[in-house]
């Protein structure tokens, strides 16, 4: 026999309710009579085989079930409405660009990457994240582009393509007072380091402190550049990273650079999947980066 398929009306109905939490404002808002809209949602109860909210008096919360099938519901609209504005417009720029960035990236770089976009008026729909979540969102063309310190791994996500945009070296970077020292292996035991969790650059500065046969003295690990940036700027401890995530502050000369090859190097990457109607302008960014 061949299986139900999930009615969307029910689902748009369904999505409607979990927003007001009130069958009779609902059955308003889409000129339904209550009890019309209330076998709707009875439907889908039985077609997921999940109860979809808790019932109390008037109002209505939902369930587990119920918050799981709304995130997929909105997914499933939101792909729909870009169907929609994608074909219509023959993939004019019009349509938002959607970007994902992974939450470690330097703000400074995604605006710099993003710039001629924005140059050229086209709404941006920002979101970070891990890359996992990420490049699945990707997948599921919820994204446009995704923006990486590292490509994803070939056999978990085999049709995206990564676009290395650009490389650039990692340093160190602080209050100009911290950096008087005679050697790299003297200011790395004299003064407290912070630094970033991104694999590229904890692995180099590992391996430096290694060869180097130091012990560092760290003051913080932390997961994101713009914490980076202001510790740096609140002269916590020197930041070990690439330039341009402290680029207004090297260029006014509230920080400044060591004068030491640290000899790592941070890439960054464009990911992106497969489309019949990519977004016009996503071409434009990736050429104007490109190594």
């Amino acid at each position: 026999m061949e299986p139900m398929r999930l009615n969307y009306h029910h689902l748009r109905y369904f999505q409607e309710v979990a927003k007001e939490g009130n069958l009779t404002r609902a059955a308003a808002r889409l000129n339904l009579s209550q009890s019309a809209l209330s076998t709707q949602i009875r439907q889908l109860e039985e077609r997921l085989g999940h109860s979809l909210f808790d019932r109390t008096g008037r109002a209505m919360t939902l369930t587990e079930a119920g918050r799981i099938a709304l995130d997929h519901a909105e997914r499933i609209f939101d792909v729909g409405e870009d169907l929609v504005a994608t074909l219509t417009s023959g993939g004019s720029a019009a349509a938002p660009l959607r970007v994902g960035a992974l939450s470690t990236l330097s703000r400074n770089f995604q605006l710099r990457f993003l710039r001629p976009a924005l140059d050229e008026g086209i709404e941006l729909v920002l979101t970070s994240g891990n890359s996992q979540t990420l490049l699945r969102g990707l997948e599921d063309l919820a994204l446009d582009v995704v923006l990486l310190t590292d490509p994803p791994p070939r056999e978990t996500f085999p049709g995206l393509v990564a676009h290395r945009i650009a490389e650039q070296p990692v340093g160190i970077h602080g209050r100009p007072e911290r950096l008087s020292h005679g050697t790299l292996a003297e200011l790395l035991t004299s003064e407290p380091v912070i630094l970033p969790t991104e694999s590229s650059i904890r692995t180099g500065f590992d391996s430096l402190v290694a060869r180097l046969g130091v012990t560092p003295r760290i003051a913080a690990v932390v997961d994101d550049m713009a914490m980076v940036r202001l510790l740096a700027r609140d002269d916590v401890g020197l930041a070990v990273t690439p330039a341009v995530v402290l680029a207004d502050e090297l260029a006014q000369g509230r920080l400044a650079s060591a004068p030491f090859e640290l000899d790592i190097v941070e890439s960054f990457y464009a990911v992106t999947a497969p489309r019949t109607f990519p977004h016009p302008v996503l071409g434009r960014l990736i050429e104007a980066r490109a190594p």
